[in-house]
């Protein structure tokens, strides 16, 4: 198992590089000089080549990327200039809100999803399996930004149910329940329709895995009928649940980008989308490159987490 894991970090690094070079080479070709954008009214060509200089825009691309590279690798993904701090400080101050949103609605999409699926292939032509597929295609066809401006017109606005934004109150309290009530919408918001995806798969994997023999022989024996399901079938589909798992995690972490701004929660998706309207060049590069990152290694979790269910996918 360690030889695996050391195998799947060092596959990751590639990836990561991969990650470094796409994202500096989408922001070295925004159209428009940094500059120019950044000095506003005090555009002045003396101004303008004194600034390029001090960023280093001066530079080629290519050594302003591998200066940028080995910046990072020793620690340094440089200074905002809009905020007046270093990036990776912002963006772990950020990180925190953002984790606590994408951490509760992949929570609730896992659990959600999979237990939806289960049953839903447990009474296959049923009811339920009816009832739970129309659920399903409904939350898979509403887009996720559409659906927290409605919960927030019907559940803040006219019940008052809900607080319409922010991760905390203004002036108040700041404990467990009102942070609960805060990030309730939001996080249901975020997981609906990676929920529908979910519980698709994992339906047409225990349906898959309800048709072995082994499965027939456990119920011939006379194993109860949710021992079965739950102890026997689930186990073996989650070898094929796990990567949708993993594929949902980053959908959830980049889909809480737009979440984020309709609920105006303070996190690093609405951290990225008013630095890259001020041409925030590092902010925006640090913080792409940090979520990717996080990304990649929870994949790596849930391959090491799939091969522990299923030895034979290290080999």
């Amino acid at each position: 198992m360690g030889r695996y894991i050391l195998k799947r970090l060092v596959s990751a690094v590639p990836v990561l590089l991969g990650i470094t070079v796409i994202v500096f080479a989408i922001m070295a070709m925004i159209p428009g000089d940094p500059a120019t954008a950044i000095l506003g009214s005090y555009a002045t060509p003396e101004n303008v080549e004194k600034l390029n200089r001090d960023l280093g825009l001066d530079k080629p691309a290519v050594q302003r990327y591998f200066i940028w590279l080995w910046n990072m690798v020793q620690g340094d993904f440089g200074r905002s200039f809009s905020l007046n701090r270093p990036v990776l400080d912002e963006v772990l101050d950020r990180f925190g809100a953002t984790l606590v949103l994408a951490g509760t609605s992949f929570v609730l999409c896992s659990v959600i999803g999979v237990a939806a699926g289960v049953v839903s292939a447990a009474r296959q032509y049923g009811l339920a399996d009816k009832a739970i597929t129309f659920a399903v295609l409904l939350g898979i066809s509403i887009p996720s930004f559409f659906l927290g401006m409605m919960m927030i017109l019907i559940f803040a606005v006219q019940l008052r149910w809900f607080p319409a934004s922010g991760m905390w109150p203004i002036y108040g309290d700041r404990t467990l329940p009102v942070l609960v009530t805060h990030l309730t919408m939001p996080a249901l918001a975020l997981a609906v329709v990676a929920t529908g995806v979910v519980a698709r798969l994992s339906r047409s994997a225990m349906l898959e895995v309800l048709r072995q023999d082994y499965i027939r022989t456990a119920r011939a024996k006379g194993v109860p009928e949710r021992g079965v399901i739950w102890r026997h079938a689930l186990r073996a589909a989650m070898v094929s649940i796990l990567p949708v798992l993993g594929i949902q995690a980053g959908f959830v972490l980049s889909g809480a980008v737009y979440i984020e701004m309709v609920f105006q929660w303070p996190g690093v998706g609405r951290m990225l989308v008013d630095a890259i309207l001020k041409r925030d060049i590092l902010l925006v590069q640090g913080g792409v490159v940090l979520v990717a990152a996080c990304y990649v290694m929870f994949n790596i979790v849930v391959d090491v987490a799939q091969s522990l269910l299923d030895p034979r996918i290290k080999t």
